[in-house]
């Protein structure tokens, strides 16, 4: 259920099938014969000494087995910042200066002349930009004057020194500060400075508003697991306006992202900052790798009821404040203290089975501020990749989350469990659009699949996909997978039919994309109880499917049952397309807009970080 990915292949050949003996053939007919004209012609070419090349093959024209191929996935890379360059400012000769003496010229140009000569990088767009205004002498300069640095100009160095309020890093927006006192040995030294500090205000600023509205870094470039056609920004204007604008900082905050999401991860992230230490509270840790079933006597059961009473709802503490009052810190963990650590896992959306592992632990001890700012500033820079408003009607699926939420008229209609992909076959991040629900489906296994699980079990049982009821076909022809050389690289085509036993269960959701990756039905129901989801091959499972295919088309669940219960394979598209995100936040408003946190199951929010400090690095002024 992940995209068709490359494939490995130690065979020269990379996908060529061998297909055993057909009732009527009189020899085995394989791929690789038709591309060398049929079996004939391999025959006589078989009477020839072997070749250096057919030795090299290492006797696959014999009929050995190959060397069992691998299907990899998208891999994550070393982050390339975008490239940057010299900013080269040419100045036209004014009339004026054409016509006077070099002096007064030097009088006319002013500290102007200097701006050939500063030595700021930029990437190229912003270089332009920067090019364009300057070079232009009607354009007058906006963060200087005769003085030194303009209030404007110490404005925006302030502003931009706030970036961290949005999720940005003000680290990103340094400029190098022009020397203050004048230098009586060097009378232009100081006029430099100011031109180089004003080409290099503009570009960052420039920078900032590229950086607030598409994110700081391009996630095409962390992995191949990320698809997004990146954001154009129209920079051109952007100098003029923060010349003509009597407060350059509201200009800015201007330009941030104002989706209801964006704002609550905002403020979340400027009340954490502000957050003291709770004076006289100290925080209650359980040791990492604890495991307390019920009826176990461990001394981490002290520490799991500490942490319960600070964490714990009223409606929790309520119903069991004789047990937890009564509580002594003995290590015993009886019924009586399940019983509160259940109704606390049923609260928090957990297996309410009293074991205290991994995931209730998190719920008791939460993430740290340092984590959490962490996670909002990944998140916020993660949502200026989506468009600057979700829209209306959408649904929205959240890997770290496991659940999928469907949205209509701005509101959050429901949510649901999911299940993605594991680690070895994460679910993609990517929007696309909702198009068709095909009930009672085939499953087309993917060959990621064929390749890296059903191959090895073939070359031992090539009857295997027989007894499972798969149908196998080659070239549009129907085989027995007991017909096919399995021995010899593959590229046939296996899929399920409908059934109760069917991987996609009653149902899948369609939204087209090269990765191959839907919503769909599972008979595999026990994995919704599990509070860690990432277990499929990339593809998204729904606790509910019914209800969401409801959604989607506009009607109701007992309708969408009608269609499966006529038991045909059948497609519909939905009434009208509605867009789908499939997302990676661990850290999301819910209905509410409370910020709820979860933890990097595919450890993307790392490589975001080393994204993040590379961009940082390649950004900071030369010296």
């Amino acid at each position: 259920m992940t995209r068709n990915r490359k494939f490995v292949v130690t065979a020269l050949l990379a996908a060529t099938t061998a297909v055993g003996t057909l009732p009527g053939d009189a020899a085995a007919t394989t791929l690789l014969d038709l591309l060398r004209g049929g079996p004939g012609r391999q025959a006589k070419q078989q009477a020839a000494p072997a070749s250096l090349e057919s030795q090299a093959r290492g006797g696959l024209e014999m009929g050995d087995p190959e060397p069992l191929p691998k299907v990899a996935g998208p891999r994550y890379y070393t982050y390339k910042p975008e490239a940057q360059r010299a900013i080269k400012i040419k100045l036209p000769v004014t009339e004026a200066a054409a016509e006077s003496t070099e002096a007064a010229a030097t009088e006319v140009l002013g500290a102007r002349r200097f701006l050939s000569d500063v030595s700021v990088r930029a990437t190229d767009e912003v270089a332009k930009t920067v090019e364009g205004y300057y070079g232009d002498p009607n354009k007058p300069l906006i963060w200087t004057s005769e003085d030194g640095i303009s209030e404007r100009g110490r404005a925006m160095i302030s502003a931009l020194a706030s970036a961290d309020t949005v999720g940005l890093s003000p680290d990103d927006y340094l400029v190098a500060m022009p020397t203050e006192t004048a230098d009586p040995t060097d009378p232009e030294k100081g006029q430099r400075e100011l031109m180089a500090f004003e080409v290099a205000l503009s570009a960052k600023v420039l920078t900032y508003v590229q950086d607030t509205v598409r994110g700081r870094i391009d996630p095409n470039k962390i992995s191949g697991y990320y698809d997004f056609k990146r954001k154009g920004v129209n920079i051109a204007p952007v100098l003029d306006m923060l010349r003509k604008s009597p407060d350059v900082a509201a200009y800015l905050r201007n330009r941030d992202p104002k989706s209801p999401q964006f704002v609550a991860l905002r403020e979340e992230l400027a009340r954490l900052k502000a957050e003291d230490a709770e004076a006289g509270t100290q925080a209650i840790t359980i040791a990492p790798g604890t495991l307390l079933k019920p009826g176990q006597s461990k001394p981490e059961t002290a520490q799991v009821i500490g942490a319960l009473k600070q964490v714990a709802s009223e409606a929790v503490l309520t119903q069991h404040s004789a047990t937890l009052t009564a509580y002594t810190g003995t290590p015993d963990y009886t019924p009586e203290l399940v019983a509160v650590v259940e109704q606390f896992q049923e609260e928090k959306g957990l297996k309410p089975d009293g074991v205290v592992g991994p995931a209730t632990i998190r719920a008791m001890t939460g993430h740290s501020n340092a984590e959490k700012i962490a996670k909002l500033e990944v998140a916020m820079e993660a949502l200026r990749w989506l468009p600057a408003d979700l829209g209306s009607r959408y649904v929205f699926i959240n890997a770290p989350a496991f659940e999928a939420t469907y949205v209509n008229d701005g509101k959050e209609q429901f949510s649901m469990r999911v299940v993605v992909g594991s680690k070895a076959n994460q679910t993609y991040f990517f929007q696309d659009q909702i198009q068709t629900v095909e009930f009672n489906p085939y499953w087309g296994v993917p060959k990621s699949i064929i390749v890296n699980e059903m191959l090895p079990k073939l070359r031992a049982d090539p009857s295997y996909l027989d007894r499972l009821g798969y149908e196998v076909s080659y070239g549009g022809r129907k085989v027995a997978s007991s017909q096919v050389n399995w021995n010899a690289t593959h590229a046939v085509d296996v899929r399920q039919p409908p059934g109760g036993d069917n991987a996609l269960g009653e149902l899948k959701i369609l939204f087209p994309n090269e990765h191959a990756i839907y919503m769909h039905d599972t008979p595999s129901k026990s994995y919704f109880n599990r509070d860690m989801r990432a277990l499929s091959h990339g593809c998204v499972r729904l606790a509910e499917p019914r209800v969401m295919a409801a959604a989607v088309m506009g009607t109701t669940v007992e309708e969408i049952g009608k269609q499966i219960a006529s038991g045909q394979n059948r497609a519909v598209q939905v009434p009208q397309k509605l867009p789908v995100y499939v997302s990676y936040f661990t850290a999301w408003p819910n209905k509410d807009g409370v910020i709820e946190y979860f933890d990097d199951v595919y450890s993307r929010d790392d490589h975001t970080a080393k994204a993040f400090k590379a961009t940082t690095d390649a950004r900071a002024p030369r010296v």
